[in-house]
């Protein structure tokens, strides 16, 4: 019996990922025949991949239920999204109310407007706490989270790092339209011209809520400095405990290059283009000195003086 159970699991596991590559060829098919105007689709002001995502998908977003045990983390593309939320799924995994039992496998939709009805509704059966993430604004948030007072974590990153890591993640994605170069991804970037919008207003739609106490901020480059201490104070803020042993195991299995030399596996083709360099301070390999002020102008105009601007320590960061 264990040993039919056991091949029923591998058929199980198998079909998995027949499916799963299966969908990853019909996405790089579709892409491949559209035009690099055609691969962004605009909803309500904003861009957002015509291969991932659709008009029907982000109306159908707005039916999602959360709970309020969900674990939530949003950032604008490329402030380290896949990567915090490995850390979320690794802390649940982690927590003391599953130790008791078998841990649940941490499935789900990465991003929200990724899904659509049906993968909504799938993860109904998906046992608490459901991980989770979304790269919106807040106010395109899921009316549910907001209600039923679901946390969220927010992740930011330094402006002209994120800028530089969205350039060569758009280059090197071939669901995304390929950049001309560096200086016209660079004014569309600035524009809001580029998938999710405007970095600044995204954060200013957070910066809103940066005191909601369902609302915590954590940034990239606070990670970078003691990975262990932001997974403490990631799991404290969903009211998890854990040992000091799972504090260092988490942190030590979460840094960057391990994520980055298992992403063959948890990303298949994508993980190289997920998770490139992970360091801080790489825009300076790419700015101009014009491009350089630019950027400080539009923080001193949009985040300087707020708290949001000052956790990003954009003078220790961006600076030369």
């Amino acid at each position: 019996m264990a040993s039919e159970e056991g091949e029923t699991a591998k058929a199980g596991a198998a079909g998995d990922a027949n499916s799963f590559w299966s969908r990853v060829e019909q996405l790089l098919e579709r892409a491949s025949k559209l035009s690099p105007e055609e691969m962004l689709f605009r909803y309500n002001g904003l861009l957002y991949p015509t291969v991932l995502s659709s008009a029907q998908t982000l109306r159908e977003l707005t039916a999602f239920q959360a709970r309020p045990e969900d674990m939530v983390v949003s950032s604008y593309p490329k402030c380290g999204f896949n990567w915090v939320q490995q850390l979320l799924k690794d802390i649940a995994s982690a927590s003391e109310n599953e130790s008791k039992e078998g841990k649940p496998e941490r499935r789900g939709i990465k991003l929200l407007e990724f899904g659509g009805a049906e993968e909504y509704e799938i993860m109904k059966s998906y046992p608490s706490p459901r991980v989770y993430g979304t790269h919106n604004h807040y106010e395109n948030l899921p009316p549910s989270i907001i209600e039923k007072k679901t946390k969220v974590l927010v992740v930011c990153r330094n402006p002209k790092d994120n800028a530089v890591s969205y350039y060569h993640f758009c280059l090197n994605n071939p669901l995304l339209p390929n950049p001309a170069s560096w200086d016209e991804f660079f004014k569309k970037f600035m524009t809001g011209e580029v998938g999710w919008g405007s970095y600044f207003d995204h954060a200013l739609s957070w910066e809103k809520h940066i005191d909601d106490k369902d609302v915590m901020l954590i940034t990239y480059e606070e990670l970078k400095e003691n990975l262990a201490k932001g997974v403490q104070k990631i799991a404290e803020f969903y009211g998890i405990t854990l040992s000091e042993e799972h504090i260092q195991h988490i942190a030590c299995t979460g840094t960057f290059q391990a994520m980055s030399d298992n992403s063959q596996e948890t990303h298949s083709i994508f993980g190289k283009v997920i998770f490139r360099k992970g360091v801080v301070g790489d825009w300076r390999n790419l700015f101009t000195d014009e491009q350089s002020q630019e950027m400080d102008a539009k923080f001193e105009s949009c985040l300087a003086g707020t708290k949001l601007g000052a956790k990003l320590k954009y003078d220790l960061y961006c600076k030369h």
